[in-house]
Protein backbone atom coordinates (compact mmCIF):
# COMPACT_ATOMS: atom_id res chain seq x y z
CA UNK A 1 0.00 0.00 0.00
CA UNK A 2 1.35 3.51 -0.75
CA UNK A 3 2.47 5.69 2.36
CA UNK A 4 0.36 8.49 3.71
CA UNK A 5 2.60 10.90 1.30
CA UNK A 6 2.53 8.71 -1.64
CA UNK A 7 -1.19 8.75 -1.53
CA UNK A 8 -1.65 12.23 -0.67
CA UNK A 9 0.21 13.59 -3.51
CA UNK A 10 -1.39 11.32 -5.67
CA UNK A 11 -4.73 13.11 -5.18
CA UNK A 12 -6.38 16.03 -7.40
CA UNK A 13 -5.53 19.35 -5.28
CA UNK A 14 -8.88 20.96 -7.00
CA UNK A 15 -12.40 19.09 -7.46
CA UNK A 16 -13.14 18.16 -10.58
CA UNK A 17 -16.81 18.65 -10.28
CA UNK A 18 -16.96 21.70 -8.65
CA UNK A 19 -16.31 23.66 -4.79
CA UNK A 20 -18.75 22.57 -2.61
CA UNK A 21 -18.89 21.42 1.17
CA UNK A 22 -20.94 17.74 0.39
CA UNK A 23 -17.56 15.41 0.38
CA UNK A 24 -16.03 17.07 3.50
CA UNK A 25 -19.37 16.69 5.61
CA UNK A 26 -19.67 13.15 4.23
CA UNK A 27 -16.37 12.35 5.07
CA UNK A 28 -15.98 13.88 8.52
CA UNK A 29 -19.74 12.06 9.36
CA UNK A 30 -18.53 8.65 8.82
CA UNK A 31 -15.70 9.72 11.13
CA UNK A 32 -18.04 10.82 13.83
CA UNK A 33 -17.86 14.50 13.47
CA UNK A 34 -14.47 15.10 15.22
CA UNK A 35 -14.53 18.56 14.24
CA UNK A 36 -17.66 19.14 16.32
CA UNK A 37 -15.63 18.00 19.98
CA UNK A 38 -13.45 21.05 20.29
CA UNK A 39 -13.55 24.75 19.45
CA UNK A 40 -11.93 26.33 16.94
CA UNK A 41 -10.51 29.67 15.49
CA UNK A 42 -11.31 29.91 11.94
CA UNK A 43 -8.17 31.95 9.86
CA UNK A 44 -9.56 33.14 6.58
CA UNK A 45 -8.25 36.08 3.99
CA UNK A 46 -5.42 36.50 1.09
CA UNK A 47 -2.13 36.63 2.73
CA UNK A 48 -0.69 35.79 6.17
CA UNK A 49 -3.06 32.96 7.49
CA UNK A 50 -0.03 30.50 8.31
CA UNK A 51 1.84 33.37 10.10
CA UNK A 52 -1.51 34.47 12.03
CA UNK A 53 -2.93 30.61 12.67
CA UNK A 54 0.49 29.83 14.03
CA UNK A 55 0.93 32.84 16.23
CA UNK A 56 -2.50 31.97 17.90
CA UNK A 57 -1.22 28.72 18.35
CA UNK A 58 2.00 29.74 20.34
CA UNK A 59 -0.21 32.43 22.31
CA UNK A 60 -2.76 29.86 22.98
CA UNK A 61 -0.43 27.61 24.65
CA UNK A 62 1.84 30.15 26.35
CA UNK A 63 -1.68 30.91 28.39
CA UNK A 64 -1.33 27.19 29.15
CA UNK A 65 -4.39 25.91 26.45
CA UNK A 66 -3.59 22.58 24.04
CA UNK A 67 -4.08 23.33 20.94
CA UNK A 68 -4.05 21.66 17.63
CA UNK A 69 -2.96 24.11 14.11
CA UNK A 70 -3.97 23.06 10.57
CA UNK A 71 -1.80 25.15 7.76
CA UNK A 72 -1.15 25.11 3.89
CA UNK A 73 0.35 24.87 1.66
CA UNK A 74 3.72 23.26 3.17
CA UNK A 75 7.75 24.12 2.57
CA UNK A 76 9.43 21.40 3.90
CA UNK A 77 7.43 18.39 4.30
CA UNK A 78 3.48 17.26 4.50
CA UNK A 79 3.67 16.85 8.46
CA UNK A 80 4.26 20.68 8.52
CA UNK A 81 0.65 20.87 8.27
CA UNK A 82 -0.50 19.34 11.37
CA UNK A 83 0.60 20.10 14.58
CA UNK A 84 -0.49 19.32 18.33
CA UNK A 85 0.59 20.73 21.30
CA UNK A 86 3.40 22.37 19.75
CA UNK A 87 4.63 19.30 17.35
CA UNK A 88 4.07 17.90 14.31
CA UNK A 89 1.61 14.87 14.82
CA UNK A 90 2.35 11.65 12.91
CA UNK A 91 1.37 12.63 9.77
CA UNK A 92 1.20 8.73 8.64
CA UNK A 93 -1.48 8.26 11.40
CA UNK A 94 -3.36 11.06 10.95
CA UNK A 95 -4.03 10.43 7.03
CA UNK A 96 -4.18 6.50 7.48
CA UNK A 97 -7.20 7.33 9.91
CA UNK A 98 -9.20 8.70 7.34
CA UNK A 99 -7.80 7.10 3.87
CA UNK A 100 -10.50 4.14 3.70
CA UNK A 101 -13.56 6.37 4.21
CA UNK A 102 -11.52 8.71 1.82
CA UNK A 103 -11.01 6.76 -0.88
CA UNK A 104 -14.77 5.96 -1.03
CA UNK A 105 -16.10 9.15 -1.06
CA UNK A 106 -13.35 10.43 -3.92
CA UNK A 107 -12.28 13.13 -1.73
CA UNK A 108 -10.01 15.33 -3.26
CA UNK A 109 -6.38 15.95 -1.45
CA UNK A 110 -7.36 19.15 0.86
CA UNK A 111 -10.91 17.08 1.70
CA UNK A 112 -8.31 14.15 3.35
CA UNK A 113 -5.54 16.71 4.80
CA UNK A 114 -8.17 18.87 5.95
CA UNK A 115 -10.03 15.63 7.54
CA UNK A 116 -7.30 13.96 8.83
CA UNK A 117 -6.23 17.08 10.62
CA UNK A 118 -9.62 17.43 12.72
CA UNK A 119 -9.94 14.12 13.35
CA UNK A 120 -6.70 13.70 14.79
CA UNK A 121 -7.43 16.95 17.06
CA UNK A 122 -10.11 15.20 18.52
CA UNK A 123 -8.29 11.98 19.04
CA UNK A 124 -6.03 13.96 20.68
CA UNK A 125 -8.25 15.72 22.75
CA UNK A 126 -7.05 19.22 22.02
CA UNK A 127 -9.23 22.12 23.93
CA UNK A 128 -8.80 23.99 20.66
CA UNK A 129 -7.65 24.18 17.29
CA UNK A 130 -6.56 27.09 15.05
CA UNK A 131 -7.21 26.25 11.45
CA UNK A 132 -6.47 28.10 8.30
CA UNK A 133 -8.84 28.06 5.27
CA UNK A 134 -7.50 26.86 1.79
CA UNK A 135 -9.47 29.01 -0.81
CA UNK A 136 -12.03 31.66 0.16
CA UNK A 137 -14.11 30.36 2.76
CA UNK A 138 -17.47 29.68 2.03
CA UNK A 139 -16.86 26.03 0.09
CA UNK A 140 -13.59 25.78 1.37
CA UNK A 141 -13.25 22.24 3.24
CA UNK A 142 -12.82 23.93 6.56
CA UNK A 143 -15.87 25.88 6.17
CA UNK A 144 -17.52 22.99 8.71
CA UNK A 145 -15.88 24.06 12.23
CA UNK A 146 -17.28 24.83 15.79
CA UNK A 147 -15.84 28.22 15.43
CA UNK A 148 -16.56 31.20 18.33
CA UNK A 149 -14.11 33.06 16.64
CA UNK A 150 -13.09 33.89 12.62
CA UNK A 151 -10.57 35.85 11.86
CA UNK A 152 -10.12 37.71 8.26
CA UNK A 153 -6.26 38.65 7.56
CA UNK A 154 -6.80 40.86 4.43
CA UNK A 155 -8.68 40.51 1.10
CA UNK A 156 -6.88 41.09 -2.14
CA UNK A 157 -7.33 39.51 -5.53
CA UNK A 158 -6.70 36.23 -5.70
CA UNK A 159 -8.58 33.29 -7.79
CA UNK A 160 -10.70 34.96 -8.78
CA UNK A 161 -12.16 32.70 -11.70
CA UNK A 162 -13.00 30.94 -8.16
CA UNK A 163 -14.11 33.70 -5.77
CA UNK A 164 -14.93 36.63 -7.83
CA UNK A 165 -13.50 39.57 -9.66
CA UNK A 166 -13.38 42.36 -6.94
CA UNK A 167 -13.03 42.85 -3.63
CA UNK A 168 -16.03 43.01 -2.20
CA UNK A 169 -16.80 39.82 -3.63
CA UNK A 170 -13.85 37.79 -2.43
CA UNK A 171 -14.71 39.58 1.02
CA UNK A 172 -18.09 38.16 0.68
CA UNK A 173 -16.80 34.40 0.21
CA UNK A 174 -14.53 34.68 3.21
CA UNK A 175 -16.72 36.33 5.58
CA UNK A 176 -19.35 33.53 4.80
CA UNK A 177 -17.51 31.13 7.01
CA UNK A 178 -18.81 33.67 10.34
CA UNK A 179 -21.17 31.96 12.61
CA UNK A 180 -24.08 33.90 14.30
CA UNK A 181 -23.01 35.35 17.66
CA UNK A 182 -19.03 34.65 16.77
CA UNK A 183 -16.42 37.46 17.52
CA UNK A 184 -14.76 38.62 14.21
CA UNK A 185 -11.25 39.79 14.04
CA UNK A 186 -10.50 42.14 11.11
CA UNK A 187 -6.91 43.27 9.38
CA UNK A 188 -9.10 45.83 7.47
CA UNK A 189 -12.05 47.49 9.14
CA UNK A 190 -13.81 48.16 5.66
CA UNK A 191 -15.42 44.83 6.22
CA UNK A 192 -17.00 45.15 9.40
CA UNK A 193 -20.82 46.16 8.21
CA UNK A 194 -20.24 42.65 5.82
CA UNK A 195 -19.19 40.58 9.44
CA UNK A 196 -22.19 41.98 11.34
CA UNK A 197 -24.46 40.85 8.04
CA UNK A 198 -23.05 37.65 8.16
CA UNK A 199 -24.21 37.20 12.11
CA UNK A 200 -21.03 38.21 13.86
CA UNK A 201 -21.61 39.82 17.79
CA UNK A 202 -18.45 41.81 18.28
CA UNK A 203 -15.75 42.96 15.22
CA UNK A 204 -12.53 43.75 16.57
CA UNK A 205 -10.30 45.91 14.21
CA UNK A 206 -6.89 44.41 15.00
CA UNK A 207 -4.78 46.17 12.01
CA UNK A 208 -2.82 44.40 9.52
CA UNK A 209 0.18 42.77 11.63
CA UNK A 210 -0.13 39.46 11.66
CA UNK A 211 0.73 39.72 16.04
CA UNK A 212 -1.95 42.02 16.45
CA UNK A 213 -4.58 39.56 14.33
CA UNK A 214 -3.45 36.58 16.42
CA UNK A 215 -3.28 38.47 19.77
CA UNK A 216 -6.72 39.51 19.27
CA UNK A 217 -8.33 36.03 17.87
CA UNK A 218 -6.52 34.32 20.89
CA UNK A 219 -7.97 37.04 23.41
CA UNK A 220 -11.17 36.91 22.06
CA UNK A 221 -11.28 33.06 22.58
CA UNK A 222 -10.31 33.18 26.38
CA UNK A 223 -12.18 36.21 27.43
CA UNK A 224 -8.76 37.50 28.95
CA UNK A 225 -5.79 39.27 27.82
CA UNK A 226 -2.67 37.39 27.14
CA UNK A 227 1.05 37.84 26.68
CA UNK A 228 1.77 38.85 23.28
CA UNK A 229 5.36 38.35 23.74
CA UNK A 230 6.06 35.21 21.13
CA UNK A 231 8.55 34.86 17.91
CA UNK A 232 6.66 32.88 14.95
CA UNK A 233 9.47 31.88 12.32
CA UNK A 234 7.82 29.46 9.39
CA UNK A 235 9.65 27.65 6.69
CA UNK A 236 9.43 30.15 3.40
CA UNK A 237 8.85 33.46 5.06
CA UNK A 238 11.36 35.79 4.74
CA UNK A 239 13.62 32.73 5.60
CA UNK A 240 17.52 33.34 5.13
CA UNK A 241 19.23 30.61 4.35
CA UNK A 242 22.36 31.96 3.97
CA UNK A 243 24.29 35.21 4.68
CA UNK A 244 27.42 35.23 1.89
CA UNK A 245 25.90 35.96 -0.21
CA UNK A 246 22.67 36.36 1.27
CA UNK A 247 20.06 34.12 0.62
CA UNK A 248 16.16 34.57 1.19
CA UNK A 249 13.19 32.21 0.13
CA UNK A 250 9.49 33.70 0.87
CA UNK A 251 6.85 32.22 -0.52
CA UNK A 252 4.81 35.51 -1.49
CA UNK A 253 2.47 34.69 -4.24
CA UNK A 254 0.50 37.50 -5.25
CA UNK A 255 1.13 41.57 -5.65
CA UNK A 256 -0.36 41.74 -2.05
CA UNK A 257 2.09 39.16 -0.89
CA UNK A 258 5.06 40.84 -2.71
CA UNK A 259 4.21 44.39 -1.30
CA UNK A 260 4.30 43.14 2.17
CA UNK A 261 7.81 41.44 1.32
CA UNK A 262 10.22 43.92 -0.60
CA UNK A 263 9.93 46.69 2.06
CA UNK A 264 11.06 44.11 4.85
CA UNK A 265 14.07 42.96 2.57
CA UNK A 266 17.35 43.62 3.62
CA UNK A 267 18.36 46.31 0.69
CA UNK A 268 20.78 44.60 -2.00
CA UNK A 269 20.37 43.86 -5.61
CA UNK A 270 18.87 40.64 -5.98
CA UNK A 271 18.82 37.12 -8.41
CA UNK A 272 15.49 36.40 -8.74
CA UNK A 273 14.51 32.98 -8.71
CA UNK A 274 10.61 32.52 -9.39
CA UNK A 275 8.05 30.51 -10.45
CA UNK A 276 4.43 32.12 -10.92
CA UNK A 277 1.04 30.00 -11.16
CA UNK A 278 -0.59 30.82 -14.13
CA UNK A 279 -3.96 32.26 -12.48
CA UNK A 280 -2.01 35.17 -10.13
CA UNK A 281 -1.05 39.02 -11.70
CA UNK A 282 1.77 38.06 -13.13
CA UNK A 283 2.97 40.95 -14.74
CA UNK A 284 2.18 43.39 -11.46
CA UNK A 285 4.54 40.68 -9.52
CA UNK A 286 7.32 40.93 -12.40
CA UNK A 287 6.70 44.47 -12.19
CA UNK A 288 7.06 44.50 -8.75
CA UNK A 289 10.27 42.28 -8.32
CA UNK A 290 12.06 44.29 -10.97
CA UNK A 291 12.81 46.79 -8.44
CA UNK A 292 15.08 44.62 -6.87
CA UNK A 293 17.48 43.71 -9.77
CA UNK A 294 18.13 43.71 -13.45
CA UNK A 295 18.64 39.58 -13.54
CA UNK A 296 15.77 36.68 -12.98
CA UNK A 297 15.96 33.21 -13.52
CA UNK A 298 12.64 31.57 -14.34
CA UNK A 299 11.67 28.15 -13.47
CA UNK A 300 8.76 26.09 -12.49
CA UNK A 301 7.11 24.47 -9.92
CA UNK A 302 5.57 20.97 -9.73
CA UNK A 303 2.11 22.33 -8.93
CA UNK A 304 -0.07 21.87 -12.30
CA UNK A 305 -1.26 25.49 -12.67
CA UNK A 306 2.35 27.00 -12.80
CA UNK A 307 3.58 28.68 -15.57
CA UNK A 308 6.48 26.81 -17.57
CA UNK A 309 9.70 28.45 -17.12
CA UNK A 310 9.45 29.57 -20.66
CA UNK A 311 6.37 31.06 -20.21
CA UNK A 312 7.31 33.14 -17.31
CA UNK A 313 10.77 33.78 -19.25
CA UNK A 314 8.66 35.38 -21.91
CA UNK A 315 6.54 37.67 -19.53
CA UNK A 316 9.19 39.22 -17.97
CA UNK A 317 11.33 40.09 -20.89
CA UNK A 318 9.81 43.67 -20.33
CA UNK A 319 11.17 44.08 -16.77
CA UNK A 320 14.24 42.71 -16.47
CA UNK A 321 17.62 43.26 -18.31
CA UNK A 322 18.41 39.47 -17.94
CA UNK A 323 15.97 36.44 -17.85
CA UNK A 324 17.49 33.22 -17.54
CA UNK A 325 15.00 29.71 -18.53
CA UNK A 326 16.14 26.48 -16.36
CA UNK A 327 12.93 24.46 -15.89
CA UNK A 328 13.96 22.51 -12.72
CA UNK A 329 13.56 24.21 -9.71
CA UNK A 330 17.13 22.98 -8.15
CA UNK A 331 19.30 23.63 -11.43
CA UNK A 332 17.49 26.85 -11.28
CA UNK A 333 18.71 27.84 -7.69
CA UNK A 334 22.39 26.38 -8.14
CA UNK A 335 22.35 28.70 -10.70
CA UNK A 336 21.83 31.31 -9.20
CA UNK A 337 23.95 30.86 -5.95
CA UNK A 338 27.03 30.23 -8.11
CA UNK A 339 26.60 33.62 -9.86
CA UNK A 340 27.96 34.66 -6.26
CA UNK A 341 25.26 37.66 -5.78
CA UNK A 342 21.99 37.56 -3.47
CA UNK A 343 19.44 35.55 -4.22
CA UNK A 344 15.59 35.81 -3.62
CA UNK A 345 13.76 32.47 -4.04
CA UNK A 346 10.13 33.65 -4.84
CA UNK A 347 6.81 33.75 -6.13
CA UNK A 348 5.25 30.27 -4.93
CA UNK A 349 5.49 28.36 -2.00
CA UNK A 350 4.92 25.15 -4.26
CA UNK A 351 8.28 26.31 -5.34
CA UNK A 352 9.73 26.58 -2.07
CA UNK A 353 8.34 23.12 -1.17
CA UNK A 354 10.06 21.53 -4.58
CA UNK A 355 13.70 22.90 -3.56
CA UNK A 356 12.76 21.88 0.22
CA UNK A 357 12.59 18.51 -0.68
CA UNK A 358 15.52 17.88 -2.96
CA UNK A 359 18.67 16.58 -1.47
CA UNK A 360 21.24 18.62 -4.32
CA UNK A 361 19.73 21.91 -2.89
CA UNK A 362 18.99 21.25 0.84
CA UNK A 363 22.76 21.46 2.02
CA UNK A 364 22.13 24.89 2.82
CA UNK A 365 18.76 25.12 4.28
CA UNK A 366 20.16 22.30 6.82
CA UNK A 367 23.21 24.00 7.44
CA UNK A 368 21.14 27.22 8.79
CA UNK A 369 18.34 25.40 10.72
Amino acid sequence: MPSAVDYVESLSPWPKDGFGLERIKALLANLGDPQLRYPSIHVVGTNGKSTVTRTIEALLAGAGVSVGSYLSPHVRGWSERIRVRGEEADFEAAIERVRADAERLNATQFEVLTAAALAEFADAGVDVAAVEAGLGGRHDATNVLRSPVQVVTNVALEHTEVLGTNREAIAAEKLAVVQPGATVVLGEPEWEALARENGAAQVVIAGPSNLALGLAAAEAFLGRPVDGHVDVQLPGRLERLGEDPLEIWDGAHNLAGLGYLLPRLPTARYVVVASILADKDVDGMLAALSVLGDRLVATSSSNERALSAADLAERAAPFFAQVETLEDPAESLRHARALGEPVLVTGSLYLLADLAKDESVRWRTLATG
